[in-house]
């Protein structure tokens, strides 16, 4: 069986649809009979031929933010078409600052539950059943909706597979917001973007992380040299990200970014739960430690028993010769 409607929380940058709406929009395909986006924003015609492209039919826009913060008006959107009875039979989000902002908000409006931390979800009957991982990644429980739709639920990035159907630009409306109250008190004042080079971490082919086993933030530069040597992007287990030697942009792990490359080099993990989560989808793992112990090899498909003090030069001295 299927939904009748679902509605994804598309989330977008300077036209750049973000990867999770994608993933998103592929698999709510699969889930309902209609697919469907709310898009905070007054240039949804920009990012239209690209949703459509991934199945969805109409984008509901909220206009321009006016400097609100993204999910306040949103939310009440989304809301008021639910209770005016234009609303989904589920809304699909993906788990970033916004999706979380949005969720939350939403769940105290129509006073529905959300379930978080989905990594599948499936159609059961006329309600949606959310698959979530527990106990660091380790076992899998099945979580479904008892009460009455909207069912909510944020989703994982990189949970599926982002597949476009070649369907035509999307449908663009705008969607009423009603007043907002005090919430619109809060403004967003300023912006600040991390210049960044080569891939997105979260979107990467081939990633290379460094941990505590580096020995000083000074070596970090090793992991950003050998990334850049292989076309992929530079990550960080939570360890050095809490120590202050890298951004937190940079952390892999269940409290930073999901990614899934072809291939993930870890050097210096040692491969705590929290960081295991984060990259174990990976196709190929290549872990580097002094450690024959250490649990990053219980998840590797090459280990290096070295110091990457020693490995680490000499894949670069290796690459710089080809």
């Amino acid at each position: 069986m299927t939904l009748s409607k679902i509605w994804v929380l598309a989330e977008a940058s300077d036209g750049t649809v973000a990867s999770t709406t994608l993933e998103l929009l592929t698999k709510a395909r699969g889930l309902a009979d209609t697919v469907e986006c709310v898009y905070a924003g007054d240039d949804g015609d920009d990012i239209a031929a690209v949703l459509g492209e991934y199945g969805c039919e109409t984008v509901y826009q909220t206009g321009d933010l006016d400097g609100a913060l993204m999910a306040v008006p949103t939310a009440a959107a989304i809301a008021e078409a639910v209770e005016s009875g234009d609303g989904p039979d589920a809304i699909l989000m993906g788990t970033s600052y916004d999706g979380r902002d949005t969720a939350a908000r939403l769940s105290v409006k129509l006073d529905r539950t959300v379930i978080t931390n989905v990594v599948d979800v499936t159609v059961d009957g006329d309600t949606l059943v959310g698959t979530e991982p527990i106990f660091g990644g380790s076992t899998d429980v099945r979580t479904r909706f008892t009460g009455e739709g909207p069912y909510i639920m944020l989703v994982r990035p990189k949970s599926f597979a982002a597949e476009p159907t070649g369907g035509s630009a999307a449908d663009v409306e705008d969607l009423d917001v009603p007043e907002l109250g005090a919430a619109a008190g809060a403004v967003v004042t300023e912006r600040h973007v991390e210049e960044s080079e080569g891939p997105k971490l979260d979107e990467a082919a081939l990633v290379v992380s460094g941990g505590r086993g580096l020995g000083d933030a000074e070596k970090y530069s090793m992991v950003e040299d050998l990334a850049k040597a292989l076309g992929g992007a530079a990550g960080a287990s939570r360890a050095i990200v809490d120590a202050g030697w890298v951004p937190y942009s940079y952390q892999v792990g269940q409290t930073g970014k999901v990614v899934k490359p072809d291939v993930y080099l870890a050097c210096g993990i040692s491969g705590a739960t929290q960081h295991l989560v984060g990259m174990k989808g990976s196709k190929h793992i290549i872990a580097i430690n002094k450690d024959p112990e250490a649990p990053i090899f219980g998840v590797a498909d090459l280990g290096i028993v070295g110091d990457v003090h020693k490995v680490m030069p000499q894949l670069l001295d290796a690459l710089a010769s080809r």
